[in-house]
């Protein structure tokens, strides 16, 4: 299981010490969420932002493009430092085609899901994938509540994958938390992004820690079994 703490969450007048707390956590990337008050209702961070978080941290930095139109916006992120880059399945009308460009790049390529969309629309681009994205709130603002019915989209889609033989990574992104993690990883989840659970706690190195405490443990019971 690897650990994504979203940055959204944390102080933004403070990433560089978000950053060292991600590290200090364990946490194997770091996660960006662009929002750009059309695709969803909020705005955030962009461009410079990522450029200077991209210097300051050595974890890859996985950039979420909730925007519309992504393939207007897809090359600046790519040259500013984006490792992996996921666009939504709902905003990209030519998916197959931006995907090939995330690949050239030589970045990691991902497509995300709305809550309602099905997993099954997937199924012609999914040997194009790095990774999915499984949005578990509806996107646009952190601190959601987890929507259950994203375990059962994580089951379908883990069979699709494995049916398929490939290698593609399933990330779920709201709502994740220490009463749920362990839930989320038996579903066949690979990528754990973090928001409030992280950033939202007093002492956010050693929230990461348990969280990867639980998931490693719920990992570990899943392989004897």
């Amino acid at each position: 299981m690897k650990l994504a703490p979203s940055l959204i969450a944390a102080d933004m007048t403070a990433f560089g010490d978000a950053l060292d707390l991600c590290a200090s956590g364990g946490a194997d990337l770091v996660h960006f969420d662009v929002m750009d008050g059309h695709f969803v209702p909020n705005l955030t961070i962009g461009v410079p932002v990522l450029e200077a978080v991209a210097k300051k941290t050595s974890l890859p930095v996985d950039v979420h493009l909730m925007v519309a139109q992504p393939e207007r916006l897809l090359d600046e992120y790519l040259r500013a430092g984006a490792a992996w880059i996921s666009v939504h399945w709902e905003a990209a009308t030519h998916l197959d085609r931006l995907l090939q460009r995330i690949r050239e790049a030589g970045a990691r390529a991902g497509v995300a899901l709305n809550p309602a969309t099905p997993v099954e629309l997937l199924e012609d681009v999914l040997n194009r994938l790095d990774y999915v994205v499984l949005m578990s709130v509806n996107p646009g603002f952190s601190g959601q509540t987890f929507i259950p019915y994203a375990l059962d989209k994580a089951r379908r889609l883990r069979r699709m994958i494995d049916d398929k033989g490939l290698s593609v990574d399933i990330e779920m992104d709201g709502g994740v938390g220490q009463g749920n993690i362990r839930q989320v990883v038996d579903a066949g989840v690979d990528i754990c992004v973090t928001g409030s659970a992280a950033f939202g706690q007093e002492d956010p190195v050693t929230a990461m820690q348990e969280l990867r405490r639980l998931a490693e443990l719920s990992t570990s019971e899943r392989n004897q079994s």
